[in-house]
């Protein structure tokens, strides 16, 4: 659903059903559906709180979550070329005063967030080891995006430990091949599971994407919600991911 030309590798999308736009790169890894589940998965405070997303991308969770929260949001992203189109999204979208990206590195984002200060993080991060890295020579951005070269999942659950306040949330979204290593890290870090969903492409196949949502300090109880089913036979997008589809 492209609005319009930035430049020649640049480009405004619509996200979803949404107002809101995005601006992506030919040049840079874009960002997908798996990113909108998760801003659609995650519990949100309503009127207040402190909202983190690590491995921000372009933007896309923070500005699908500013439509569900008043409260105030933070992109963190390592990328500057990637960090740069979500300032300039948040700009687009008259979001600057609640949503704002910072270009570090999530492994130590604590130390100038502050440790024990946020309500929610959220991360969409690399699914991929290091050992799997094949994108490197075509395109550095795609495999930091894809692959664990700069944060791994242990990283990401140990710094959301940090910056959450106790009964704070951390959502993820990641493969299902990983999901062993989801639930142990997080109650390693003190982040006890409580919700989950997988997500298949279609009805008959198997998932290829699971949300979990941990609280920290919470107590143990695994809730397995109904699995999101993307697409129908002929290709379209279900209820579950496009209610007007």
């Amino acid at each position: 659903m492209s609005e319009q030309k930035i430049n020649s590798n640049e480009r405004i999308d619509y996200l979803f059903d949404t107002d809101l736009k995005i601006i992506q790169s030919s040049d840079l890894f874009p960002f997908s559906l798996d990113s909108v589940l998760l801003a659609r998965f995650v519990y949100v405070p309503i009127q207040k709180g402190r909202l983190v997303d690590l491995c921000a991308g372009n933007g896309v969770i923070a500005f699908l979550l500013s439509r569900r929260t008043k409260g105030r949001l933070t992109g963190v992203e390592i990328q500057p070329e990637v960090c740069a189109l979500a300032k300039r999204g948040a700009v687009l979208n008259h979001l600057e005063q609640r949503v704002d990206f910072l270009c570090a590195d999530a492994k130590r984002i604590d130390e100038k967030i502050g440790r024990g200060t946020c309500d929610v993080v959220t991360c969409n991060p690399p699914y991929f080891t290091i050992d799997e890295a094949r994108d490197m020579k075509r395109n550095r951005h795609l495999a930091i995006a894809r692959h664990e070269l700069l944060i791994t999942l242990a990283d990401v659950l140990s710094v959301s430990a940090r910056l959450l306040k106790p009964g704070g949330k951390l959502a993820l979204v990641h493969r299902p091949e990983r999901l062993a290593d989801i639930l142990a890290g997080m109650r390693a870090e003190g982040i006890e599971p409580k919700r989950m969903r997988f997500v298949h492409p279609h009805r008959h196949k198997p998932a290829n994407m699971v949300l979990v949502e941990g609280t920290k300090g919470g107590k143990p109880g695994l809730s397995v919600l109904a699995p999101i089913v993307v697409c129908h036979s002929d290709g379209s997008y279900t209820e579950d991911v496009w209610p007007h589809s």
